[in-house]
């Protein structure tokens, strides 16, 4: 599997002129994500912030949106700060099914990069809300055609699974926490999805395998037909039964926090794929929506908390395409 440049310029001006879109929000495929919604407080090399914006949802919704609407179910304490809620209306994101229950708190977390910014420590977490009953999704977006997942217990994604009515495409993430204590129950999320985004340890725990080749046959065994595994500074992998694709990171001199990079991926790709109204059988839009992914996510770690992903518009990620390219073209 290749990605087909077609000499200079000529793959990234088809990616370019399929990621501009002028047409109408309401026409296009409908994308649902699930997942958490938090108050973060970072601290890294550059710098520190108290109480922003997080969480899995928030992060693949603002970019997901820089292509396609979203539709995004989750929970939230009433202690949530108003500006959250904005940020969302502002950028494509439907929040008819974010659920604000009175007396329960917003998820928390905080953390701590080291120097090298390549391992992070939890210095605090307060599950909160996440520890109560999942959310419901609403009747209106039960017939969302594109579903991500986000990482959460297998037993909630499976109950999110039974809610959409005949999704389209189906992708999902999970972690080291679900693979060691609810095997059981995670296999059924394979078994019921065709893409699943995880990283490269993930993927040697949930297999016992530690080339990556060989972990990423395993993991389409167990059901997705799309298997992508991140490597973080060093990349990505696709892997799908008709061939593998491996890509670079886009690296950038100016990382200044990580938190949020993966959901930003995935974002992206999924994204790009309901814009582009994309099968399962569809490897081709997979491909390119791997790269566009790539890109988007490379913004994210530029700035604290999603900063990088709210100000950020179409002829900044053209010029990133175009750059992106020129690093990876014969």
């Amino acid at each position: 599997m290749a990605v087909d440049f077609g000499g200079s310029g000529g793959y990234t001006d088809r990616l370019v002129n399929a990621i501009r879109f002028d047409g109408e929000w309401q026409d296009m495929a409908n994308l649902l994500v699930t997942g958490s919604i938090g108050i973060d407080s970072v601290d890294t090399p550059h710098g520190s912030r108290r109480d922003c914006i997080g969480g899995s949802a928030v992060y693949f919704a603002l970019a997901a949106s820089k292509l396609n609407p979203v539709r995004l179910v989750g929970t939230v304490g009433d202690d949530c700060p108003p500006r959250f809620f904005e940020v969302l209306k502002a950028h494509n994101i439907d929040a008819g099914g974010l659920e604000v229950r009175k007396g329960s708190r917003t998820f928390r977390w905080h953390g701590r990069y080291s120097e090298d910014m390549n391992s992070r420590e939890t210095l605090e977490v307060h599950l909160n809300v996440l520890a109560e009953k999942g959310p419901t999704i609403p009747e209106a977006f039960r017939d969302s055609e594109y579903v991500f997942l986000a990482n959460n217990d297998p037993a909630l994604q499976l109950e999110f699974l039974d809610q959409v009515r005949n999704p389209r495409l189906v992708v999902f993430d999970t972690m080291d926490l679900w693979i060691s204590q609810h095997r059981e129950r995670l296999m059924k999320v394979f078994a019921r999805t065709d893409g699943v985004v995880l990283n490269d340890s993930e993927s040697r725990m949930l297999t016992g395998k530690s080339n990556i080749l060989t972990a990423a046959i395993e993991i389409s065994r167990m059901g997705p037909k799309y298997v992508v595994i991140k490597k973080g500074e060093h990349g990505v992998v696709l892997y799908t039964r008709d061939g593998l694709l491996v890509l670079p990171a886009f690296l950038t001199e100016h990382v200044v926090d990580p938190t949020g990079a993966g959901d930003s991926f995935a974002g992206g790709l999924m994204g790009y794929l309901a814009s582009r109204d994309a099968t399962v059988d569809d490897a081709d839009a997979w491909r390119k929506g791997l790269v566009y992914a790539t890109v988007v996510a490379s913004f994210t770690v530029e700035s604290f908390s999603v900063e990088g992903l709210t100000g950020l518009d179409n002829g900044s990620i053209e010029g990133r395409l175009r750059a992106f390219e020129r690093i990876i073209q014969p």
